[in-house]
């Protein structure tokens, strides 16, 4: 708390001390009288009132490795607080490290695609959508807590989802191809190239400029994995942080939304079979 506020400033509630950093250490650590939760009710403090700003930087400075140096109970309140935080939109998240322990910062998820990714794999043309859901839920858990296995697992979610179109359109493709490979099957499958606007030779041309990096998008992702992510046993500590996660994870939702969008449309039209 020293950390954020002048304690030897504040008042003391117990008239035996001058200041709030005697008081609070002979409530909480001499006797520990005052229970887990009094900071959130003390007026000193004016926690319940006060901004995001203050509020979420207290949550970041109880997991500073200055002050909690124990890495499995930094974890475990990181998961706590951000369980809580997420209903309203807020998240903390690793943006620094020092001697290999995390600096965690907050920010917003509310913004592009967020933590909550929905792909509405539902209303898709799958026969068994488990694998991307599973997918799905490992990117919702580790964004803020795990970059580095995010970043994995949105590689690993494109690569699932280009094989489950080309399996249910009875495409044949060697097991040994990587994800490039396969979305270049994929981008054939699905007439990529002949995409146009109808009626906007300009509009097309747009169109398949933005088809062309989409080919640079998935390459460059699975780059990011080997670099960034956790699949090829690192000897040291990947160095992926939430902003990184975030940029796989927003490239991953706009390229699987395309591809997922065109699909539905190529079996609404009858250019391709719908998977029985």
């Amino acid at each position: 708390m020293a950390r954020i506020y002048d304690l030897m400033q504040m008042p003391s509630t117990d008239s035996r001390y001058l200041n709030a950093r005697d008081d609070i250490y002979q409530h909480q650590v001499r006797n520990y009288d005052y229970g887990s939760g009094w900071i959130f009710t003390d007026s000193r403090f004016n926690l319940l009132h006060a901004d995001d700003d203050e509020f979420l930087g207290l949550l970041t400075e109880m997991l500073h490795p200055v002050v909690r140096p124990d890495e499995a109970e930094v974890a475990e309140l990181l998961a706590n607080f951000n369980e809580m935080l997420r209903v309203d939109g807020f998240a903390l998240y690793a943006k620094d490290w020092i001697s290999g322990h995390a600096v965690y910062g907050w920010q917003r998820i509310d913004a592009f695609h967020g933590s909550s990714p929905d792909l509405r794999l539902e209303a898709r043309p799958l026969t068994d959508p488990v694998v991307l859901h599973e997918h799905l839920t490992r990117i919702r858990n580790g964004l803020t807590t795990d970059p580095a296995a995010t970043i994995s697992s949105c590689k690993s979610l494109l690569e699932s989802l280009f094989k489950i179109v080309l399996d249910q359109s009875s495409v044949e493709y060697p097991r040994a191809d990587d994800v490039p490979q396969l979305y270049r099957k994929v981008a054939d499958l699905l007439a990529l190239s002949a995409e146009a606007v109808p009626g906007s030779a300009r509009g097309s041309e747009a169109s398949q400029k933005i088809l062309r990096t989409l080919v640079t998008t998935v390459g460059t992702l699975a780059e990011l994995r080997n670099e960034l992510g956790i699949d090829h046993g690192q000897s040291e500590r990947s160095a992926a942080l939430a902003r990184h996660a975030r940029l796989a994870l927003n490239a991953t939702v706009t390229v699987a939304e395309f591809i997922l969008d065109t699909w539905q449309d190529r079996i609404d039209s009858g250019r391709l079979k719908r998977p029985v």
